[in-house]
């Protein structure tokens, strides 16, 4: 199967533009996986295709869960924080909670580590195993205030299920 990459500026001021944003999105991440069923190749270029279509960011990458810690997986971006210990942060709380946080301002969430300093906000939505167990999260920054709302995070987590599909 072929894929075309689009070099399309997104907005993100309206829902409507979200939407086609992550319709596009969708469609280029399933040609990206088509196939494959390597986790850190498919994981990778996620990261890529989020990281260089979305506005708004300074890193977009993965943590895999070894034991009760999160380690760094591939991403774009700074350097970064290599391991989390669950419960800790946005990434280790979104995995105790089990759900996507969103976190308008990184400065008010009680315990944020501050990997860079230059980041203003948060999104982290949880990876699951095919058994539904999480076996990771997909963490997105940006140094813009209030980047991220409830349209990013189903957006991010429809494109998620894309990754989650190559596993089984």
């Amino acid at each position: 199967m072929t894929f075309t990459l689009n070099d399309t500026a997104y907005g993100t001021d309206t829902p409507a533009a979200k939407h086609a944003m992550f319709d596009d999105l969708r469609a280029q991440l399933t040609g990206l996986v088509h196939g494959e069923s390597d986790l850190i190749a498919n994981s990778a270029n996620f990261s890529s295709l989020v990281f260089n279509a979305m506005p708004g960011l300074n890193w977009a990458g993965f943590y895999f869960l070894q034991g009760d810690e999160l380690v760094l997986g591939p991403f774009q971006g700074k350097p970064a924080c290599i391991r989390i210990k669950k419960g800790r942060g946005v990434c280790g709380t979104t995995v105790v909670e089990g759900k996507a946080i969103v976190v308008p301002d990184v400065h008010a969430f009680p315990g944020h580590i501050a990997c860079d300093v230059n980041s203003r906000s948060e999104l982290v939505v949880p990876v699951r195993r095919p058994d539904g167990q999480i076996m990771g999260v997909f963490d997105l920054d940006s140094p813009l205030p209030n980047r991220f709302d409830q349209d990013d995070a189903d957006g991010i987590a429809s494109l998620v299920a894309i990754l989650e599909k190559t596993l089984a």
